[in-house]
């Protein structure tokens, strides 16, 4: 298979939705990461929904997904801005 059809397979399962917000580098990387977020969520609940993983195993490994996502908003978002020093004029 080239590598173009990797690539629209990949944009197929794995689809990016650009982002609206307010930009920043921190709140663009923590919409990424909460989109990722939200495709591995759906990705678990579809395999314990089709009988290939327990409901405890979906449980826990949404458990460690949401407590990533939650480090990387603490990291991301809740801290101030980096101060940035311009030379005076």
């Amino acid at each position: 298979m080239s590598s173009d059809g990797n690539q629209s397979k990949d944009e197929f399962f794995y689809p990016r939705s650009s982002y609206h917000g307010e930009f920043s580098p921190q709140t663009l990387t923590f919409n990424a990461n909460l989109q990722e977020f939200a495709q591995r969520v759906s990705l678990i609940c579809n395999l314990e929904t089709g009988g290939k993983i327990s409901s405890d195993e979906a449980y826990v490994q949404i458990r460690a997904l949401w407590k990533s996502l939650k480090r990387s908003k603490k990291e991301l978002l809740d801290q101030p801005p980096p101060d940035i020093n311009l030379p005076p004029e």
